[in-house]
């Protein structure tokens, strides 16, 4: 994709019809993380997370961007209860680019089209993490939102 000519960045909910190139774009957002091979995510998760995102009953949401009709980045979305306010609050889990795609607005449309999601559904935040060294989506992070300065933990309870 050539970054000379600008191009329009297409964002929507994605459809049935999307499922292979979501996939695609889901299975470089795992590697990317370090999810693949042996930690790959199992075929069972991957189903349901794709079922839960087109399932309008659902917490769980998504939005594809496209760029000349072709699939080039996406975010999930998780809306739930909040201890600190009364309104539901908004966790952007996940957002990519296609490496081929960046520096054309892409991660910008999808976070635009999050925020638009969650003002339909009366929310009033979105939070989301980031690896500190992941300098590149931080610039655009620090644009767009604000720094909590929190570190976050993980704990297996299994």
């Amino acid at each position: 994709m050539s970054k000379a000519t600008p191009k329009t960045v297409d964002v929507a909910r994605p459809v049935s019809a999307d499922k292979g190139a979501w996939m695609d774009l889901w299975a470089q957002y795992n590697a990317f993380y370090g999810r693949k091979g042996d930690t790959a995510l199992p075929q069972d998760v991957i189903d349901a997370t794709w079922k839960r995102i087109l399932d309008p009953e659902s917490s769980i949401d998504g939005l594809v961007a496209s760029v000349g009709g072709k699939l080039v980045g996406l975010a999930h979305v998780a809306f739930h209860d909040n201890l600190i306010q009364l309104q539901k609050t908004c966790y952007m889990q996940d957002l990519f680019t296609v490496p081929d795609a960046r520096g054309l607005g892409v991660a910008r449309a999808l976070i635009d089209g999050v925020a638009q999601l969650c003002r339909f559904r009366r929310v009033g935040d979105v939070y989301w993490h980031t690896q500190a060294e992941n300098t590149v989506a931080r610039r655009l992070y620090d644009q767009v939102g604000r720094d909590t300065n929190f570190v976050v933990y993980r704990m297996n309870v299994d």
